[in-house]
């Protein structure tokens, strides 16, 4: 919902399942404008009576050509931000010298009733990581989120020019090819006209 969010501005509560698309968008930092690949990856869990994450091979894939990361969980559920040590620690046994930006990004900011997950926790291990924090709701603006994404923006611009280009040393994985927007479009308007269906239905 967040990235579907910050591409579109849009918001559509149900929608096809993700399987970890990668979207591509220009956007523009103080003045200039850079390429933005974005990898929606499939969920992390934890293995069972560990803190040990069990995720796909395409996460792995993702954590080696990423130059940042957004950590997402529910301010309504605590065991999402649970998982988030175990993966950054997982981040850091693939990357382990590498100064790479780091968002977290606490959604359902609308929903403050059922709160499993406080703002002081996540301010806390934002700073444990060494990453910055938000709170957003996706479903009630676009705003917040696409302010979010730009921060974490400005701060991969300014880490990618103290590299002056160079990749980091020691990974030959191929970043993957940066797809258009037609299969996001596709997605929402079958949503939609999912939708519309429903209504008339009722």
């Amino acid at each position: 919902a967040l990235v579907v969010r910050f591409l579109t501005k849009r918001f559509i509560g149900d929608y096809e399942a993700n399987t970890g698309a990668l979207y591509s968008r220009k956007f523009t930092i103080d003045g200039e404008q850079i390429s933005l690949q974005v990898q929606d990856t499939p969920f992390v869990s934890l293995e069972e009576d560990t803190d040990s994450i069990c995720c796909q091979e395409q996460i792995n894939r993702s954590i080696y050509w990423a130059d940042g990361f957004v950590f997402v969980y529910s301010i309504t559920d605590y065991e999402s931000f649970r998982l988030l040590r175990p993966l950054h620690q997982h981040i850091r046994r693939i990357h382990p010298n590498a100064n790479i930006p780091l968002l977290l990004m606490a959604n359902k900011g609308d929903l403050l009733r059922a709160r499993q997950v406080s703002s002081k926790e996540g301010l806390q291990l934002a700073g444990e990581l060494g990453g910055t924090y938000c709170e957003v709701s996706a479903r009630e603006s676009c705003e917040g989120v696409h302010e979010a994404f730009q921060q974490l923006c400005q701060e991969l611009s300014r880490s990618c020019s103290s590299c002056n280009g160079e990749k980091r040393r020691g990974l030959h994985l191929v970043r993957p090819k940066s797809p258009n927007m037609q299969d996001l479009k596709r997605r929402l308007k079958q949503a939609l006209t999912s939708k519309g269906k429903s209504a008339t239905a009722l």
